[in-house]
């Protein structure tokens, strides 16, 4: 069974306005939201931002005034699935179908020559990492990376396992239903931000986990090999990364990658819990180089 409201709740007016902001663009036959805002005078800098499981693009929603601050162009979408874009079913979805979402809301913005920072969370991290690798072996599509900034949700759950035994038994079941106390998902959508319709989707955007244990030595080494200026920000309450173990292993498969650790009660979705030390995190990362 999954999680399933009938009839579905209403958008939230912050929720309404939000999706009004934004627009949508084709994705093969699919409608995908994306949200695109002017910023800041005189710089020509794109930030797009990529948000995690199981919410949507509203996550980054306390820290956009502040990036349009900074960025000439401040960018996220709804991954397919997600949010506001569609919701095909049944369909495959894949870390490698959202990083061709991302490739194609950047040819549809004009912007494949021009050089994007990106800012992922969760999920959003694993579709970084997919889009690095394509960038570093000159994928035909690839978007050109000019920084790359993480947030809980690298993809280390097969390497965590592996060192430390017992690790993915801390988790508890993958396949909890949003609401449940239990488990990955449960512990994730304490708190609820974006909207996601559950119905039919849930458990194929689920495989997402296994997909990091199947493609990990292409995601991981994405980020051991790149030249790429990276950074971590870490919210050290969350039950998903385990502190210290997390950042212990971060630290050792990617020593060239900076590090961000906000205040102890910061958890998993560090971005909402704490925008301001997230904001400040970030933006002396990307003034760094």
């Amino acid at each position: 069974a999954v999680y399933l409201q009938v009839p579905p709740p209403q958008p939230s007016p912050p929720l309404r306005s939000w999706r009004a902001s934004g627009t949508f663009f084709t994705y093969k036959h699919h409608n995908v939201f994306y949200r695109d805002s002017a910023g800041a005078v005189g710089s020509s800098d794109v930030v797009i931002l990529l948000h995690g499981f199981p919410t949507s693009s509203y996550d980054w929603n306390k820290i956009w005034e502040g990036l349009t601050q900074r960025f000439h162009r401040v960018i996220a979408l709804d991954f397919l699935g997600f949010g506001f874009s569609d919701k095909p079913r049944p369909h495959r979805y894949s870390i490698l179908e959202q990083a061709g979402v991302v490739e194609g809301l950047v040819r549809h913005l004009g912007l494949r020559r021009h050089r994007i920072n990106l800012l992922a969370h969760d999920y959003g991290d694993t579709v970084a990492q997919e889009l690095l690798h394509r960038y570093e072996h000159n994928k035909t599509g690839s978007i050109l990376i000019n920084s790359l900034c993480l947030s809980n949700g690298v993809g280390f759950e097969s390497l965590l396992n592996s060192l430390f035994p017992g690790w993915e038994q801390f988790l508890g079941p993958t396949h909890n239903p949003p609401g449940q106390s239990s488990g990955i998902c449960g512990r994730r959508c304490g708190i609820t931000t974006g909207i996601s319709s559950w119905t039919g989707v849930l458990f194929s955007v689920l495989q997402y986990l296994d997909q990091r244990k199947q493609h990990r030595d292409r995601w991981v080494g994405a980020l051991m090999s790149t030249s790429v200026p990276l950074h971590l920000i870490y919210g050290p309450l969350d039950p998903v990364n385990p502190h210290p173990e997390f950042l212990q292993l971060y630290k050792k498969v990617v020593p060239t990658s900076t590090v961000s650790v906000l205040d102890d009660h910061i958890s998993h979705y560090p971005q909402l819990e704490d925008p301001m030390g997230f904001l400040n995190s970030y933006l002396n990362f990307i003034n760094s180089f």
